[in-house]
């Protein structure tokens, strides 16, 4: 099985482009997601690391924003509990889909936390930072601090893509990006 990770900064469409490779993918944000709603274990976990911050079950994304704004070690805190599940979650992916010719890793962290192997193909997804930007704005809850909280615990942009064994520009189209990924599937099959 080939394992693909997709590397890029916060907006950068990681998502939209691991989902276009047509190959089972793991996406770590959507598990993160349905942890805080159905975990009663991440919930006790957290409640009892940050009091202050999580009241109530399913775990509310505004108490863990107000959590991280007001002190970033909080962030340190919650990707702790929240890491272990969702690396768990992985390797139930992993297996389930270890007879696929290729997987697709959608995990912000897929580096910082060491989860790739030697192996892995590492794609690196380049977005204009006036595209990322306007794309950001959009989602529910944008917060700017936020995001540098979260940039701040990741490895430099430069460094990933350096790293990197293809890079995609994404202009958001469709068609952009369909073409890179023919190119480098013909090159890792």
């Amino acid at each position: 099985m080939i394992r693909i990770g997709i590397l890029g900064d916060i907006g950068s469409g990681k998502s939209f482009v691991a989902k276009s490779f047509g190959y089972p993918v793991f996406n770590a944000d959507e598990e993160v997601i349905r942890l805080y709603k159905k975990d009663k274990k991440v919930f006790k976990a957290l409640k009892k690391l940050l009091p202050k911050y999580i009241f109530s079950f399913p775990i509310k994304k505004s108490e863990i924003i107000k959590a991280v704004l007001e002190n970033r070690n909080n962030l340190k805190k919650i990707v702790k509990v929240v890491h272990v599940k969702v690396r768990k979650k992985m390797n139930l992916f992993l297996k389930k889909n270890q007879k696929n010719k290729i997987v697709i890793l959608d995990i912000p962290l897929l580096l910082e936390n060491k989860i790739n192997k030697k192996k892995d193909i590492l794609v690196f997804v380049q977005s204009k930072k006036s595209d990322i930007e306007k794309k950001l704005k959009k989602r529910d809850g944008f917060n700017k601090k936020m995001i540098q909280n979260f940039k701040n615990i990741q490895l430099p942009l430069d460094y990933k893509k350096k790293i990197s064994h293809f890079t995609i520009k994404n202009n958001f189209t469709n068609k952009s990006v369909k073409k890179d990924i023919k190119t480098i599937l013909k090159k890792v099959l």
